[in-house]
């Protein structure tokens, strides 16, 4: 997609007070809830020892599919997935695939890696995820398609309830993701599919690594 230069960037307000960090109180609520729902807890410090701990956690030449991530890129996990060598990542095949005559293929592919990676929106202290996303390319594989699922999480994206989460989306993740859009692309982003996690239904499939700090969007 060829990058619009020099076109304004519509800019939406931001409520910045999604991005405070969650107390440890909070923290530890969620994270007692989302092990209640079948999902498996690591609570970190930094973004140092969230990027150790998920490459602790897929082995050297697994297949690894990954959404767009602004937590994954900032803690270095993407470059070392995508670009050491040492891991069948689905990414960079993708992207140099044909969309006009292969996206069927690129379907497929992303479809149901053996290892998905990302992040999500928010986090309820009653142990619920939501995933927003334009397209929904890594909706599928969180909700199923992935054997494994490892998702790292800032703690400024923990919130209350379900309605929070929502309006942190609205409020706060949209308008930076659609800023972003705009500078590299040229066009808005857009809330098109949300996955909502309410629970695991194959216990320990999926690992939330839970980080201290302000990680991401």
């Amino acid at each position: 997609m060829t990058i619009t230069e020099n076109k304004p960037i519509e800019r939406l307000p931001v409520n910045e007070a999604f991005a405070s960090v969650a107390g440890g109180a909070a923290v530890e609520r969620a994270a007692e809830a989302l092990r209640a729902h079948g999902i498996d807890v690591r609570i970190v410090d930094d973004a140092a020892q969230a990027r150790d701990l998920l490459l602790s956690l897929v082995p050297e030449g697994a297949e690894v599919g990954e959404g767009a991530s602004a937590t994954l890129d900032q803690i270095g996990v993407t470059e070392v997935i995508e670009k050491s060598g040492r891991y069948d990542a689905i990414r960079p095949r993708t992207r140099s695939m044909d969309r006009a005559t292969q996206m069927r293929e690129i379907r497929k592919l992303g479809a149901a890696p053996d290892f998905q990676i990302n992040s999500v929106a928010a986090v309820t202290e009653d142990g619920k995820m939501v995933v927003a996303s334009a397209f929904g390319s890594q909706l599928g594989p969180i909700g199923f398609g992935a054997g494994r699922v490892i998702l790292v999480v800032g703690a400024q994206k923990v919130v209350p309830d379900l309605a929070t989460a929502f309006r942190r989306i609205e409020e706060y993740s949209y308008p930076i993701e659609d800023a972003k859009m705009q500078t590299a692309f040229g066009r808005h982003s857009a809330i098109n599919k949300l996955l909502v996690v309410n629970a695991e239904a194959a216990p320990g499939r999926t690992t939330v690594i839970l980080v201290r700090a302000a990680i991401g969007v």
